[in-house]
């Protein structure tokens, strides 16, 4: 049960940080009568505005100042990008007060029949995972929402008048670190590679928040049978009596297994003889697009829901029913017989070399802000599938040093600009390289702000760029 029942008025509770989860739980907060202080770093014309609008509500805000511990605090809620090592942190440990983030603050004020969640985590493929989820519980007939970094907000979800059978909840590493009290009906970690290392500390610290996602699991812990891993973390969970390890891969199933026999996605655990049958769930061609890091989403996405209880015929409607966002191995167009994919999502090494497995031969965009990552490894196994390579953004150097090293022969485009409009010129010189029957992807393996505001800003430029070349036979 959640703590709705317990009484708010006068608790003193500091919310660290404003922006998309911290204005909400100061406002849910405030609204169960607790004495709400917003503490956030920045001082500038947003935040003032922001500020103003919680101080007219009756919410005290502190700008400029993250760091300090406001007097009298009883519990720390938290807005999920504030690293762990921030002096407000060590401040309330040694106060002696807990740190919430929003996932625990929204788990904590559960009703009594608030609906049950199946999780999911991992570096890439969560939020795909997570829509496919509710598209297969829909079809099922349940009410659900995709719901944490996506879709409906967990603490609308959980507070508001609408009720749900069941949610599909995506939570990333920085949530479940301040979520010690979760425990989910069912849960999947996809994949686990280097990512946010520098909030986390090291890879062990982020696998191990990435874990905390299995603890107190009741019917399944779904894990990646190619991604050992994620196997070690469902090993280390503490989890009820009778819940098991659900494994998914994109080979043949063994019991206890989710996998893929001659184009038809199976189920060899949620079966009555799971040693000797397999249910069909879907085909491959149900699966859009039927890139093999989705149809690992799919089938992680079929576990959990059939943990649920889900009939075969729902996780076939539910895949067919659904529709990849925007810049996530998005066709764009065909021109003269060479194909335009949008993955601008891809900003990371783990998911630029999933999106290189699809398609071959390739002429890959690529660049950007690397964010420590390097990249001899998803050279090296790519190599083969490239006909050639663009280069844009600030770290660009570090990939073209990798593809001297491992893809010598390779011809690369490295654009200094580093404009918006050097997209423009990227699809020209891509468009150059192509031949019909290859495929032109935009999948960076970096992160877009030293370019663009965010990963769909710079997918939008590629679509337009491609979208003149089709109109015009030029960018």
């Amino acid at each position: 049960m959640g703590f709705r029942k317990v009484s708010w008025n006068g608790k003193r509770v500091t919310v660290a940080g404003l922006g998309v989860s911290g204005i909400p739980a100061a406002r849910v907060l405030h609204g169960l009568g607790a004495v709400v202080t917003v503490v956030n770093d920045g001082d500038d014309e947003r935040s003032r505005a922001q500020a103003e609008e919680l101080r007219a509500e009756g919410i005290t805000v502190r700008l400029g100042d993250g760091d300090t511990l406001p007097e009298g605090t009883e519990l720390v809620v938290t807005t999920p990008g504030w690293r762990p090592d921030k002096p407000l942190f060590a401040a309330a440990a040694q106060a002696g007060v807990e740190v919430w983030g929003d996932v625990e603050l929204a788990w904590r004020l559960r009703g009594p029949d608030a609906a049950p969640w199946l999780a999911v985590t991992g570096t890439n493929g969560k939020t795909t995972t997570v829509r496919m989820l509710a598209s297969i519980l829909e079809a099922a007939g349940l009410r659900t929402a995709a719901v944490g970094n996506i879709g409906v907000s967990l603490l609308d979800a959980v507070l508001g008048e609408e009720t749900y059978d069941v949610l599909a909840v995506e939570l990333s590493s920085y949530q479940l670190h301040w979520a010690p009290s979760l425990r989910a009906h069912s849960a999947a970690v996809l994949n686990l590679a280097p990512d946010h290392l520098d909030w986390h500390g090291s890879m062990e610290a982020y696998a191990a928040d990435k874990g905390r996602i299995y603890e107190g699991n009741t019917v399944a812990c779904v894990y990646n049978v190619g991604d050992k891993a994620t196997e070690d973390l469902v090993r280390e969970a503490d989890v009820e009596e009778g819940c098991r390890a659900i494994g998914f891969t994109l080979g043949t199933p063994g019991p206890s297994q989710l996998g893929v026999v001659e184009d038809i996605l199976v189920d060899r655990a949620f079966v009555e003889n799971r040693q000797k049958q397999a249910q069909e769930l879907a085909d491959v061609a149900d699966v859009q697009p039927p890139a093999p890091h989705n149809i690992a989403n799919a089938l992680a996405a079929a576990a959990l829901a059939r943990a649920f209880g889900v009939e075969p015929k729902a996780v076939r409607d539910g895949l067919r029913a659904f529709r990849p966002d925007p810049h996530r191995i998005e066709l764009v167009e065909e021109i003269q017989g060479v194909v335009y994919v949008d993955d601008s999502k891809a900003t990371n090494t783990h998911a630029a070399e999933a999106s290189l497995a699809a398609y071959d031969p390739i002429v890959w965009i690529a660049g950007g802000l690397a964010k420590g990552a390097t990249f001899d490894e998803i050279v090296s196994r790519s190599a083969q599938r490239l006909r050639g390579v663009v280069l844009i953004g600030a770290d660009r150097a570090l990939i073209r040093e990798a593809l001297a090293r491992h893809a010598p022969e390779v011809p690369v485009v490295d654009l200094e600009r580093t404009d918006t409009g050097a997209m423009s010129e990227a699809v020209q010189e891509a468009a150059r390289l192509a031949q019909p029957g290859d495929t032109v992807l935009l999948a960076p393996a970096c992160a877009s702000m030293d370019m663009f505001t965010n990963y769909n800003k710079r997918g939008e430029a590629f679509a337009d760029a491609v979208r003149a070349l089709a109109a015009t036979g030029r960018v």
